[in-house]
């Protein structure tokens, strides 16, 4: 089959590779018919998750059922299925509390309660990388999917898959940041980031009954896909000082009820800030997150949804503790949300595919991370086609 192949850093090609077998009995082979780049898989792409084999990249995909395992009663050969981007089993005790991200059986090489990058991990991935399980993705004409019977769910007809694609991870990521915000009714909602998973934060806060929404970015062609799919108002981000200062002057001088931290540790960077990760030996940068510690009111919550992979030396402790603020985050528990997200989108209550900028076929791939990468003709989400 053809498939997307991670090489090294900034080195990725449609390469020729064997087809995927049924291993386990609660497996499932997908033919995959739309999968999508995620700004977590620019994050390998950039060399600053290690991967040191090749490896088929790739979490957002769904597909038709070709085979399942003697395991798998829930599914049949023809079912058309979307697949949460968390490999769980299903059984264990994370999986009992809703905590699929964390499974206990899906990533035996490198499970552990300690956590970090390079230290023992939570549950597997697909296609993220050996410490995240080392599953292939599904950047490919076909995926493996373990434990078939928990994940997957099936996808009515009376949607396309544009629709469906992205209850695979960027809507149940953007959905878990308001959630843990605890967003009930009446709150301004601060976003930063306003790629896919910001803009999906978005138009779930409204889901939730949040009276102001505003995003954050650094170009203004994303702040205006923000604003057209997601009707919001808008911070271009020239510095963090300023932008604090707005969103203090939009919510009474007190700061948003919640910030959503969409950037993670690869935000767009000055010399100075290059400098000081070199010296403190950091992976990228964590000024964002400390932006939205700063932005939030006193009793606030900050909900983290972009991805740090290493310790920051100047974590404001004593912010947090003066201001009294509720930090949440980590790998969104997407199987906990699918089913009701799943419903929001039949009932025509939110619209997924309008973030959607660049559709190609998976043969040109590569060319969909470079732009994406580099924020080329105005790219926001790229939908891939085997």
């Amino acid at each position: 089959m053809k498939a997307l192949v991670y090489h090294g850093m900034k080195d990725v090609r449609v390469d020729t590779v064997d087809d995927p077998e049924i291993q386990e009995s609660r497996d499932a082979i997908i033919r995959v018919t739309s999968t999508a780049i995620c700004g977590s898989d620019l994050h390998i792409y950039n060399g600053s998750i290690p991967q040191p084999r090749p490896m088929v990249l790739g979490h957002e995909f769904m597909g038709i059922v070709e085979e399942v395992g003697k395991g798998v009663t829930n599914l049949k050969r023809g079912d058309r299925v979307v697949v949460p981007f968390p490999i769980a089993c299903g059984t264990c005790y994370f999986c009992n509390h809703e905590l699929p991200g964390h499974c206990e059986n899906s990533n035996p090489d490198h499970y552990g309660p300690e956590g970090g990058l390079l230290s023992e991990k939570g549950g597997a991935l697909f296609g993220y990388t050996d410490i995240y399980g080392g599953y292939n993705g599904g950047q490919a004409e076909f995926v493996r999917v373990p434990y078939a019977d928990f994940g997957p769910r099936v996808i009515p007809d009376s949607l396309t898959d544009e629709q469906a694609l992205f209850l695979t991870d960027i809507f149940p990521t953007g959905y878990s940041g308001i959630d843990w915000g605890e967003v009930k009714g009446g709150e301004t909602v601060a976003i930063f980031g306003a790629g896919p998973v910001g803009i999906m934060a978005a138009k779930s806060a409204w889901l939730r009954g949040a009276a102001r929404v505003v995003v954050v970015d650094t170009l203004p062609y994303r702040l205006d896909k923000a604003k057209a799919s997601a009707n919001v108002e808008t911070i271009l981000w020239e510095d963090a000082k300023s932008t604090i200062e707005q969103i203090r002057a939009l919510s009474g001088g007190r700061g948003a009820d919640v910030c959503v931290e969409c950037v993670g540790f690869e935000p767009d960077r000055d010399l100075l800030d290059r400098a000081k990760a070199v010296i403190n030996l950091e992976k990228g940068s964590d000024k964002v997150l400390l932006a939205c510690m700063s932005a939030v009111r006193r009793g606030g919550i900050v909900s983290v949804l972009g991805v740090y992979s290493s310790p920051f030396d100047n974590f404001p402790i004593h912010q947090f503790f003066d201001k009294g603020i509720t930090l949440r985050g980590g790998q969104a528990p997407a199987q906990k949300h699918i089913d009701k997200l799943l419903q929001y989108v039949v009932e025509g209550k939110v619209v997924l595919d309008d973030i959607i900028t660049h559709r190609l076929p998976l043969a040109e791939a590569a060319h969909g991370y470079d732009i994406f990468r580099n924020k080329k003709d105005n790219c926001v989400k790229v939908v891939l086609k085997p």
